[in-house]
């Protein structure tokens, strides 16, 4: 891969490579976001963050929150396949703005997008509930398996607080065991509100991703809505309910 744009900010290197044409954001060697604007989908987990959207149609999603932009491979992904009409993307790191705005294609207009802290901004937050939250927090330092902020009762409260009664929560962990550990899952209170629930993989990657349904779905449905859309229809990801 070829060097595009490097910076150094405190005792963390950032880099912008290219492989043919392929954007990645790296960040003390970590890999954080990909972004080819020849190619329908994104090759590889924020694919699956956004595919949840498709278990019912996707003119139910008209809000969208993204917690952890990176360098916005997945509002790229929602613009294409899911087109809501609202995105608000919270991002805590400035050079990871940037880079999306300069070498990802996000341009003004595509996303409302806020310079915070997530956790904070979301509990300060008043406005209308979102139909889709993707929680996609995570730093260089495990707090939590890879997370940013642990999935625990307290927060997932909070996540599903501001999600319509029939929405989406998609939430990204490292492995299974992490996965099951989540509160959407282990809290009898909270899982009471979760009518379906489902654990997405590529063999690629060692993320799990968490997709908590405020509705009735089956594995088939979100498998047919995919084979309509160009683009999407070979992706091989594996899906099992929990």
């Amino acid at each position: 891969m070829a060097l595009l744009w490097q910076k150094w900010v405190d005792d963390t290197h950032y880099e912008v490579r290219t492989a043919g044409h392929t954007r990645r954001l790296y960040s003390n060697g970590v890999f954080h976001s990909q972004y080819n604007p020849t190619r329908a989908h994104a090759a590889g987990v924020w694919d699956l963050l956004v595919l949840p959207a498709l278990f019912r149609p996707t003119t139910r999603i008209r809000r969208v929150l993204v917690l952890g932009v990176g360098g916005g491979s997945v509002l790229h992904l929602l613009h294409r396949f899911v087109q809501p009409e609202h995105i608000v993307g919270i991002e805590l790191n400035a050079i990871h703005l940037q880079v999306a705005r300069e070498f990802f294609g996000i341009e003004e207009g595509m996303a409302e997008l806020h310079r915070a802290d997530a956790v904070d901004w979301l509990r300060a937050y008043r406005g209308p509930p979102f139909d889709m939250i993707i929680d996609d927090l995570f730093g260089n330092q495990d707090l939590d398996l890879g997370r940013a902020v642990p999935a625990d009762s307290v927060w997932c409260t909070t996540l599903l607080e501001n999600l319509t009664e029939h929405g989406v929560l998609v939430m990204n962990f490292i492995g299974t065991r992490a996965l099951r550990g989540c509160a959407c899952l282990r809290d009898e209170a909270l899982a009471r509100h979760i009518k379906s629930a489902f654990q997405l993989e590529l063999q690629a990657y060692e993320n799990a991703i968490g997709a908590f349904l405020g509705h009735p779905a089956q594995a088939r449905n979100l498998r047919e809505n995919i084979r309509g859309l160009p683009g999407l229809g070979r992706l091989d990801f594996a899906i099992r309910r929990l």
